[in-house]
């Protein structure tokens, strides 16, 4: 599979959101395909086998903003730009996090059409929450020294590989 460079402003942002686990809201595909009968609601759960929502998700998302912190080698003249970067992944977890414990608690008693129109507000939250990420990060990004920018560059786009590889597998069916 050939891989598409992105910039380093929109891969900084798809990689940071990386951490919102959309595959919360990815349908069972077994009991798609009719391999298995369908499992009972609770084992059905899109939430079955991930983080739970929460403090397990603010936990990660602390811990992601630290790592970056940290790869970015953001100087103390960065820090406004940093902090407000930082406090837009806060609230954009905190928010999709909200939007996929509705969708858990709903989940249980959603015909298909239901859930794919779940599906689809959580696919468009994802993306509203990318648009308010982006500008953010180029406000930082802008003011970094070229030297710094490259790091940036090679950080999130070693990110970005990382997270296409599985889903390159998953793809070649």
């Amino acid at each position: 599979m050939k891989f598409i460079p992105l910039s380093g402003v929109t891969t900084a942002a798809a990689a940071a959101l990386l951490y919102i686990p959309v595959a919360f809201a990815q349908p069972q595909t077994a009991a798609v395909q009719g391999a298995t009968p369908p499992p009972p609601a609770a084992a059905a759960s899109p939430m079955a086998g991930h983080p739970a929502p929460g403090r397990n998700m603010q936990d990660r998302v602390e811990n992601r903003i630290k790592e970056l912190h940290r790869q970015l080698q953001i100087t103390p003249a960065e820090e406004p730009q940093w902090n407000e970067f930082a406090q837009v992944m806060r609230e954009n977890a905190r928010e999709m996090d909200q939007a996929f414990m509705q969708r858990a608690q709903q989940y249980p008693t959603m015909n298909a059409v239901q859930n794919m129109q779940s599906y689809e507000q959580i696919s468009q939250e994802h993306a509203q929450r990318v648009q308010k990420l982006v500008p953010a990060f180029q406000k930082l990004y802008d003011a970094m020294p070229d030297q710094q920018k490259r790091v940036a560059d090679q950080v999130f786009r070693a990110n970005a590989e990382k997270h296409m590889q599985p889903a390159a597998q998953t793809h070649r069916g």
